[in-house]
């Protein structure tokens, strides 16, 4: 996974227990994709502080997800939810019956709404 991706999904989980600063430089720098130097003019501060913050708020993350492993956790449910869905999908083709067919189709929905 892409360095970014991850530290945009690290952000979302468990960007409330970094500082106020140290999330809104993260968010800035990695989802709105403000350079350093344009997150330094907002807040009227040096290059080289938003990279310190945005730097300590990087381990942070990391720190949080080696010790919770959220994200770790979320990817798994994901991958197993797809690969129930494809099952249901091969099921549902082999299926004659027209109530079997709608009742495999409301899973299908309701594990959409957890992905």
């Amino acid at each position: 996974m892409d360095k970014n991706v991850k530290i945009s999904i690290l952000c979302d989980l468990y960007g409330k227990l970094l500082t106020e600063k140290q999330f809104e430089f993260l968010d800035d720098y990695y989802n709105n994709d403000l350079s350093l130097s344009e997150i330094a003019e907002n807040n009227n501060i040096t290059r080289q502080a938003v990279r310190d913050n945005i730097k300590k708020g990087e381990k942070k993350l990391f720190e949080y997800e080696h010790k919770l492993l959220f994200m770790k956790k979320i990817i798994i449910q994901e991958e197993t939810i797809q690969k129930i869905k494809k099952q249901l999908v091969e099921v549902q083709k082999n299926s004659s019956n027209k109530k079997d067919k709608e009742t495999l189709e409301k899973i299908k929905k309701q594990l959409n709404c957890l992905v």
